[in-house]
């Protein structure tokens, strides 16, 4: 009685087995591969490309919009890129290519807080320092069944839901320095900007108010001032009043460079605008706000001088 049991048993197991193997049930692949394809007809999307690096197929489909040059990159190269990034049901957007969406260290290093997608792509598809390039990452690369972040996936920009495909813009930057000019030159024309005058170093510095008094300001100088600072997304990430006060005291030295240099020689009374490129701002290891890498802006107002 019991071997009957037992064959039977085996029996129905090889016939759901069976069934199982013959059903035609995408798999995951398959289903990003059609998630994909969807998104790019019904967006209109045109001249994206298929990845076949090693004669396979990752899944990952892109368009190069501006090709660099030089050496293809290595997973041993440091890299510096700025990116945009959507889910495609849209429930996830993050643009803040100013400030939060940058990237910093190793390629290799990529996937320890991105898509093991996007750190592929970067090496087999982009290649090139300079490259701008848009991705689109299918989820079983990206954040997988249980996607990424926190709260609902009905809650707006706060969680990628799971079984979701990435589109990316990329930006790899070539020349830091170069890349950080030509966004604070987008910024001042944009805001329609008068009156700043770029430093040797690459400071740009405005003084909207001359000042009046005796004592130069120099590295070792402790100013009352009020002052704030922000992102070129004029978002404020500091300020006299977000400590909760109505004038700071500080100590030239101890602030950034760019501070430093848009500060000295003034006096009290002066009201001085900087904005300054992210190797005199808080470079390339950020604060813990501010990302690597960042353009930022401070205004500052001295009410006194100290030497």
């Amino acid at each position: 009685m019991k071997q009957t049991i037992f064959t039977l048993l085996v029996l129905i197991s090889i016939g759901f087995m069976s069934c199982r193997k013959d059903r035609n049930d995408p798999d995951i692949k398959q289903y990003d591969e059609s998630q994909i394809k969807n998104y790019i007809a019904a967006n209109g999307i045109t001249d994206m490309l298929r990845d076949t690096t090693g004669g396979d197929t990752s899944g990952i489909y892109y368009k190069i919009i501006s090709q660099g040059r030089g050496t293809p990159m290595d997973y041993s190269d440091q890299i510096s890129f700025v990116f945009t990034l959507r889910t495609l049901d849209g429930k996830f957007v993050s643009v803040d290519s100013l400030n939060q969406n940058h990237y910093y260290g190793y390629l290799g290093h990529v996937s320890t807080n991105l898509p093991k997608g996007l750190q592929t792509a970067i090496h087999n598809l982009i290649k090139y320092k300079g490259t701008s390039a848009r991705v689109i990452i299918p989820s079983h690369l990206a954040y997988g069944v249980n996607g990424y972040g926190t709260g609902s996936s009905s809650n707006a920009n706060t969680h990628i839901g799971g079984n979701q495909s990435l589109d990316y813009y990329i930006n790899v930057v070539s020349n830091q320095e170069l890349y950080d000019d030509a966004i604070i030159n987008n910024y001042i024309k944009s805001k329609g900007l008068t009156g700043f005058a770029k430093s040797a170093d690459g400071v740009y510095i405005k003084i909207a108010t001359p000042g009046t008094g005796s004592d130069l300001i120099d590295l070792d100088s402790y100013i009352t001032c009020t002052y704030s600072g922000k992102y070129l997304n004029d978002t404020v990430f500091d300020s006299t009043t977000n400590q909760g006060q109505t004038s700071s005291s500080l100590t030239v030295n101890q602030l950034v460079k760019g501070v430093q240099e848009g500060l000295t020689g003034q006096t009290t009374g002066a009201a001085v605008s900087m904005i300054i490129p992210s190797r005199f701002g808080y470079g390339t290891t950020g604060s813990s706000s501010i990302a690597a890498n960042v353009v930022t802006y401070f205004d500052f107002t001295i009410s006194a001088v100290s030497n």
